[in-house]
């Protein structure tokens, strides 16, 4: 009949693909593993080769793959990007982070105004209106949270305290990146809506603030009641279910898609939602009492005899393991313990086991791959735009490297000596933290005249300390101004809703040509990307091989390499 519309297949044919599609997708998914293990094994930033690959292989390349595995891979890349910032949730240090917390937003605050600020210089450079400059800034102002958590992965620094500053500001400057892009959509309008605009910042608000609020007072007397179900019932379906690795992986899964669900329809970011996911798993396993083979554990009563297991292994000899109470036999004990740790139920535990295989193999080179694809590689090198390019990838830099001032020891000279008399002639009363109550923590004494335990709560102390002695050495500031110079798929989803609401161009309309001013700003994001974890790889290495020496010299005595910013 004329005029009607095709009815819906019932199913999809399958047709087995050409020999041809298997060895393009083959040495796509080979390559981007090989080079990432390549290139980790180097510099630590094996990504810049993944971006490189999808550049390579599709629609800016050699365009060997269609439009619709490209559209397929970004989606399954960025299932990646929620997992891998979802990691960077479970690795979070509650200790660290309170008492880090102030020095984060300051970080993420210099990395939000200042390439705004630095981004008006695009009126002598292009042209461009104040609007336009605006856009450009608030590209350039995100930090990229998939580039970042894998930095750290790589590195090893995801638990140290300038990992945990790092995530911090990182997430802060995700969070103003993805607000933005409702406020970039609304200058692209017929007319400019306020609720659209603030609505982003309200549900991230209420998402930091009720998530903890449930955790205190729902989630934690929930768990605390079971507990004592647990331990009055040990043979009870519950306390069976509890200890089930399998029981957890759900639980953890079901809070996740949760979170993310409904922090999406909410209006926030769901990246912002993966990682309040990830760090509230992480809080229940650290700061929450759990029974353990019919015991109930909570790390601030450690020295109770009556509330820690049978057995605490010492870490630095495996050999030499003295049960804590007298009336359990140490081959039992010994057994037990290996059973609890055979049957981890924790929240890295759980990662490892289920979700690390396929995000670090098949998911996170997929979301790497996808960012090449957004990059218009064919239509950037004109001369015009190249130069311009370069001056303004060096101004954004710059914007971003401010960020690790924070963290520079600077000298007075005479005006310290002058402040310090007029200080010890005031007497000031002591303030609390906003998080507690702490006290500095003097250096740590040398590792030989300490045991593994004593070591281990000394450096922890040092991580919570709100007030930190300043670096003495530049790598930690190095580290975290490179760190955060990366953009990647915040600053191209910003630049891209500009652009196509056609902000960018000098006609206020969208054409199928890209805009100069499109092209110098990802020129921009392009670098930075390249620039950050390449740095933050170099730096790494360096502190490494100094460590080394340090520890060859010394005899693994005497004050670390990134000191303070380096305990976990």
């Amino acid at each position: 009949m004329a005029g009607a519309t095709p009815e819906t297949a019932a199913s999809l044919p399958y047709h087995e693909p050409d020999v041809v599609t298997i060895l393009v997708q083959t040495s796509f998914l080979l390559l981007l593993n090989v080079v990432n293990a390549a290139l980790d094994r180097i510099v630590y930033c094996g990504l810049l080769g993944q971006v490189l690959i999808g550049i390579a292989w599709g629609s800016p390349g050699a365009n060997w793959l269609s439009i619709g595995v490209e559209e397929t891979i970004v989606q399954l890349g960025y299932l990646g990007l929620i997992l891998l910032v979802y990691e960077g949730g479970l690795h979070t240090s509650f200790q660290s982070l309170k008492a880090n917390l102030i020095l984060s937003s300051g970080v993420a605050l210099t990395g939000i105004a200042v390439p705004i600020g630095v981004s008006y210089t695009l009126q002598g450079l292009l042209d461009a209106t104040p609007v336009q400059a605006f856009a450009a800034g608030a590209a350039l102002c995100s930090t990229s949270l998939g580039t970042t958590f894998t930095v750290l992965g790589a590195s090893g620094l995801s638990a140290s305290r300038l990992g945990v500053v790092l995530t911090s500001a990182a997430m802060m400057d995700d969070v103003a990146g993805l607000v933005m892009v409702q406020v970039i959509s609304n200058l692209g309008g017929d007319g400019f809506s306020w609720p659209t605009v603030v609505r982003p910042v309200l549900v991230s608000v209420s998402f930091a603030v009720l998530v903890p609020l449930t955790c205190l007072f729902v989630v934690k007397p929930v768990t605390v009641w079971s507990n004592h179900y647990r331990k009055a019932h040990p043979s009870s379906q519950l306390n069976t279910l509890s200890q089930r690795t399998q029981t957890v992986f759900t639980v953890h899964t079901l809070l996740l898609i949760g979170l993310v669900a409904g922090a999406t329809y909410a209006g926030t970011s769901n990246l912002f939602a993966a990682y309040i996911a990830g760090a509230t798993i992480s809080w229940w396993d650290s700061e929450v009492p759990h029974p353990v083979h019919g015991r109930e554990i909570n790390k601030t009563d450690a020295g109770d005899p009556e509330s820690t297991p049978t057995m605490q292994p010492t870490t630095d000899n495996t050999d030499n393991v003295a049960p804590s109470t007298a009336s359990s036999p140490p081959r039992s004990a010994q057994a037990s313990n290996c059973q609890h740790r055979s049957e981890d139920t924790s929240g890295s535990a759980i990662y490892q086991r289920y979700y690390h295989p396929a995000v670090s193999r098949i998911l996170q080179p997929l979301f790497f791959a996808s960012i090449g694809f957004s990059i218009p590689i064919t239509r950037m090198f004109r001369g015009a735009i190249v130069w311009r390019g370069i001056i303004y990838t060096v101004l954004m830099a710059f914007g971003k490297l401010g960020c690790g001032l924070w963290l520079v020891r600077f000298s007075l000279g005479p005006a310290k000596d002058i402040v310090n008399r007029v200080l010890r002639k005031i007497k000031l009363p002591s303030i609390p933290h906003l998080c507690g109550k702490s006290d500095r923590v003097a250096s740590p004494p040398r590792a030989s005249h300490v045991g593994a335990t004593e070591s281990n709560a000394i450096a922890q102390q040092i991580c919570s300390s709100p007030n930190p002695a300043k670096p003495f050495s530049l790598h930690p500031p190095l580290i975290l101004a490179l760190a955060m110079c990366a953009r990647g798929e915040i600053g191209f989803l910003l630049s891209g809703v500009a652009e196509a609401n056609g902000i960018f161009s000098t006609t206020g309309t969208t054409s199928s040509e890209p805009s100069d001013l499109f092209l110098v700003v990802t020129w921009a994001i392009v670098l930075c990307t390249i620039i950050g974890p390449l740095g933050v790889g170099l730096s790494v290495r360096r502190v490494r091989k100094l460590q080394g020496r340090k520890n060859e010299q010394q005899e693994g005595a005497g004050r670390d390499v990134l000191g303070v910013w380096g305990v976990e």
